[in-house]
């Protein structure tokens, strides 16, 4: 099984900055994207920005050129940079990872989610 752990949410006013990070472990063999999603209350989930092992990054709309996601493939983490902060950023933010492991099997895990609020 793989563990996937946040942390860095909280209440932030408009225009403030965030940092979240996810570091993953348990039987990794190899991870080949990680990502972050958010869920606001009556939203569905919704991709924010995912990274590859390679570096490529993908962005939301809604947060390009505000977010900046970057990645330690030696340490399996993933962080999450938000700048200019929005109300309507505030959500829970998972975090997410996909790979292998030492068998083989792929997998794909999520975080538990961390609170994220913009309010003045």
């Amino acid at each position: 099984q793989v563990q996937l752990v946040e942390s860095g949410g909280g209440l932030v006013q408009p225009g403030g900055s965030l940092r979240l990070s996810c570091a993953a472990s348990g039987s990794i063999f190899s991870i080949y994207a990680m990502g972050w999603y958010r869920q606001a209350p009556g939203k569905q989930r919704e991709l924010v920005a995912a990274i590859t092992s390679g570096g490529s990054t993908n962005y939301a709309d809604s947060v390009k050129g505000r977010f900046t996601i970057s990645r330690d493939n030696a340490k399996n983490t993933v962080y999450l940079q938000m700048n200019s902060l929005k109300p309507e950023d505030t959500a829970v933010y998972y975090c997410n990872a996909m790979g292998s492991d030492p068998g083989g099997d792929d997998f794909g895990s999520w975080g538990q989610g961390t609170q994220v609020t913009v309010s003045s």
